[in-house]
């Protein structure tokens, strides 16, 4: 009797003196809240999973990418070409609510079992007041159609007639989310084969290609010409000289998103783990997808050095991949590069 009395004695002590400590110590109480805080943090960075509230933001990072639902259909078509090659039709498709215009291009002739292949095309940087949908990139276009690709050409939203703000590339996941609207856009018609939608990418969309392809690894092909951004560490290294950007004035929402991304977090930082979650070269082992470069030697808008130093990446994971370089070109691969550049793509994307 007595020991137990002396076991309730030395029970209530010990009860009063961890009350003291928790009065004395506000943190006290806290401190577990932290550490699981911290083990979260640690965990979406290592295994690409969102932590349990959300951040600042984290609609910029490959998880939170990969955990979007991406569903669309194209509008109504209306013709705006034809000849013994192809159609050529201007359509829409619904992006996070906006109305994303496009180029539709649809071989002629009998469609293989299953549908035809098809590109999303997603152009490079243009001012966005000066992009033109039936005016830029047509060479490139008429190039890939006649070779028996269908062809979705995306205004990025913020370009042309398509709605919404144009945010951005590197800064922004909004034109991934445009790309992975438009490639459910494509499999969901009749007269393209689901199992054979590729992309293909230029310049600031380099950087766009690679992220769609961290956030939808089932992609099976993809194309990069003279492409940018894709470690973030290779930005500082190398920047870009585009002398045709036009950056945002300082009143502009975007700018302002801009400015509260860099109070938040800081220039881009390889150790920080909210940075760890954008570049998609973080993510780049559940990838199956085969992916071709192109860029020219005498690029003086984006270093060679871009896609050099991806295609090192690369070496070292499973991706099937391959880099071909060109002595001329400059920036859009032009010239009797093109012709060649453009040769290899088809072959690329009609192997089958």
């Amino acid at each position: 009797m007595a020991s137990k009395k002396t076991f309730l004695v030395i029970l209530a002590v010990t009860v009063i003196i961890l009350a003291i400590i928790v009065s004395l110590n506000p943190n006290f109480s806290n401190q577990k809240d932290n550490s699981v805080t911290d083990r979260s943090i640690e965990m979406v960075t290592n295994e690409s999973n969102l932590p349990p509230s959300p951040f600042p933001f984290q609609e910029l990072t490959i998880p939170f990418l990969r955990n979007k639902t991406y569903q669309s259909n194209l509008g109504e078509l209306m013709q705006v070409e034809s000849n013994s090659n192809y159609t050529s039709y201007l359509t829409s498709y619904d992006s996070d609510g906006l109305k994303i215009n496009s180029l539709l291009t649809i071989p002629e002739g009998e469609a293989p079992t299953g549908g035809w292949p098809a590109v999303i095309f997603l152009h490079g940087y243009i001012p966005p007041q000066n992009y033109q949908t039936q005016k830029n990139y047509l060479a490139y276009v008429d190039y890939l159609a006649k070779n028996s690709l269908v062809v979705l050409k995306i205004d990025y939203r913020g370009h042309g007639n398509s709605e919404g703000d144009a945010t951005g590339a590197y800064y922004s996941g909004d034109y991934i989310v445009d790309t992975l609207n438009a490639y459910s856009a494509l499999e969901n018609t009749e007269f393209v084969d689901k199992s054979k939608i590729y992309l293909w990418g230029h310049s600031m969309s380099g950087n766009i290609v690679l992220r769609s392809l961290a956030v939808q690894p089932s992609i099976p092909k993809a194309v990069i010409w003279a492409g940018a951004v894709y470690t973030y560490d290779d930005f500082q290294n190398f920047r870009i000289s585009d002398s045709s950007y036009q950056p945002p004035e300082s009143r502009t929402e975007h700018s302002r998103n801009r400015q509260e991304l860099r109070d938040t977090y800081g220039d881009f930082n390889p150790e920080n783990w909210f940075w760890k979650q954008v570049p998609a070269t973080n993510y780049l082992s559940e990838i199956r997808g085969k992916i071709q470069i192109h860029h020219a030697v005498d690029d003086t808008t984006v270093d060679i050095g871009y896609s050099r130093n991806l295609n090192t990446i690369l070496n070292q994971t499973d991706i099937i991949h391959e880099l071909f370089e060109y002595q001329s070109g400059g920036h859009n691969i032009s010239g009797a590069s093109f012709n060649q550049a453009m040769n290899r793509t088809v072959e690329f994307l009609k192997t089958f």
